[in-house]
């Protein structure tokens, strides 16, 4: 399980959203809008592409850490590591603790345990909650907040007792690195979607 922890939280942890834009030498996203190095921020550089990359690999790196885990050692850690690699995102060593998010990673573990025989209800779901969301209000936070919220209830009513308990955990901590999204909410300050064409 520590193993299996340890590989989730440094899979977790990579900075791709740090280091696709140093790549492409762009502006440092640690300076600008939230700090985050996840795929919101990035898309703040004005560089669309790099925002999708950063996306998919913040997805694909909560995937690979479940199947990976569940290939080495088993169903049980894999969920462990999808928790660890959830929490290097978070909280990345190489970054001082700061990092994104976490709904990318949600929903790459999401992924992940759907791959590995669990239902792909709460997938659907959560897309379509956000989806939901996102048009009715334009808060992409907001949409994101919903859907991580509805998750662990979907989960458990497909009989997914056991990761119902572990999305409930992740959705605390999602809203918890919102917290700052949630109270801009509050006070009306919040970013919304922008429904410009670039150009």
């Amino acid at each position: 399980m520590l193993i299996a922890l340890a590989l989730g939280y440094l899979l977790g942890s990579i900075p791709f959203g740090l280091l696709l834009t140093r790549v492409a030498g762009t502006q440092n996203i640690r300076a600008i809008g939230s700090g985050s190095i996840g795929a919101t921020n990035v898309l703040r550089t004005g560089r669309k592409g790099l925002a999708a990359a950063t996306l998919l690999c913040d997805v694909l790196k909560g995937t690979a850490a479940v199947l990976l885990a569940d290939w080495l050692f088993g169903r049980e850690p894999a969920l462990v590591a999808g928790f660890g690699a959830f929490l290097g995102h978070l909280f990345p060593v190489w970054l001082g603790f700061k990092g994104g998010k976490g709904v990318a990673t949600y929903i790459g573990i999401l992924i992940g345990i759907a791959i590995l025989g669990a239902s792909w209800i709460p997938l659907v779901v959560f897309a379509a909650v956000w989806l939901a969301v996102a048009a009715l209000t334009r808060y992409s936070s907001l949409a994101g907040l919903t859907a991580c919220a509805a998750t662990p209830a979907v989960l458990w009513a497909t009989d997914n007792e056991r990761e119902a308990l572990l999305f409930l955990l992740l959705a605390v901590l999602v809203f918890i690195a919102h917290r700052a999204n949630i109270a801009r909410l509050i006070n009306g300050s919040e970013g919304k979607i922008s429904l410009r064409r670039a150009g």
